[in-house]
């Protein structure tokens, strides 16, 4: 089965599907997007990702495209014409095409692309061993909030995590804090079993699943915190773990090389994913 995609209005072949040269997400990266888990056919919390598309719109004053009814009628043929029933759905909304000029253009007409693909089961391994990430410093713009396509500093800091052998790296902003990872929320377990994530500002993405997580975590009677935390704070945890759509949950047992806890997976970090993918199953 070849892919399809839908570009501005249209159904294609994912192998030729294109934007406009001047299309202002190409040249500016003045456009947002949001990335859905499908889980046996149906899209986990929709609802969330799309009030925060709708947030990440109203912000940079860019145009709905269309009404969330219609975006789920694309959304749903998307992931049909793909025939994925586990993988993700990719929906990016951009300013429009207009002659090059960095103010806002008057008659762009906003763009919408949605494509969908499977996804490869989660390494077994990182569950049941954890992953290792590394620190750096963040270097991004003061509006994280924002779900931008601007995402070159991320792409920068994943691919030191790669070529240090870590599965991510957790940036730090100038008062020493942990802010979020380059593609996943960062949270730590202290020493009285306290789970502590930072809170939602502009510094960082305030994830679907880290909601989702802070749901489970409230329901569930455990003890939690939303503040900041430093490099210091979060290598001497008892626990740590990173969130994300694209991951779930992930127990991370190294920072910089060195042992979070004992350096095994903690009892929290595997509860609590054992109820976030019970979550995920509710989506069927």
């Amino acid at each position: 089965m070849s892919r399809a995609a839908y570009v501005d209005g249209q159904y294609l072949q994912h192998r030729s599907a294109a934007v406009h040269i001047e299309d202002r997400g190409y040249q500016f990266a003045d456009g947002v997007y949001e990335v859905i888990a499908v889980v046996g056919g149906f899209l986990l919390d929709e609802g969330p990702h799309l009030m925060r598309l709708e947030r990440s719109l109203t912000e940079l004053q860019i145009p709905a495209p269309m009404s969330n009814a219609a975006l789920r009628v694309v959304m749903r043929e998307v992931i049909r014409r793909n025939g994925v029933r586990d993988g993700i759905v990719y929906v990016q909304v951009t300013r429009g095409v207009a002659v090059r000029d960095h103010a806002f253009p008057k008659a762009a007409r906003p763009v919408l692309v949605v494509t969908s693909r499977r996804k490869r089961p989660t390494d077994p391994h990182a569950v049941d061993g954890g992953v290792a990430v590394i620190t750096i410093p963040d270097i991004r713009w003061q509006r994280c909030d924002i779900k931008s396509v601007a995402l070159l500093p991320n792409v920068l800091g994943k691919q030191r995590a790669r070529e240090a052998g870590a599965f991510e790296a957790w940036q730090v902003d100038r008062q020493g804090n942990i802010s979020e990872g380059t593609s996943t929320n960062a949270w730590i377990v202290t020493s009285d079993a306290t789970v502590v994530t930072r809170q939602a500002d502009s510094a960082i993405l305030n994830g679907v699943t880290r909601l989702a997580v802070l749901d489970i975590i409230r329901r569930e009677g455990y003890r939690f915190a939303e503040r900041p935390f430093s490099v210091a704070e979060a290598k001497s945890a008892r626990e740590a773990f990173l969130t994300s759509t694209v991951v779930d949950l992930l127990p991370v047992v190294r920072i910089d090389g060195a042992a979070v806890g004992n350096g095994e997976p903690g009892p929290l970090s595997r509860k609590l994913r054992e109820c976030y993918l019970a979550h995920a199953a509710s989506a069927k």
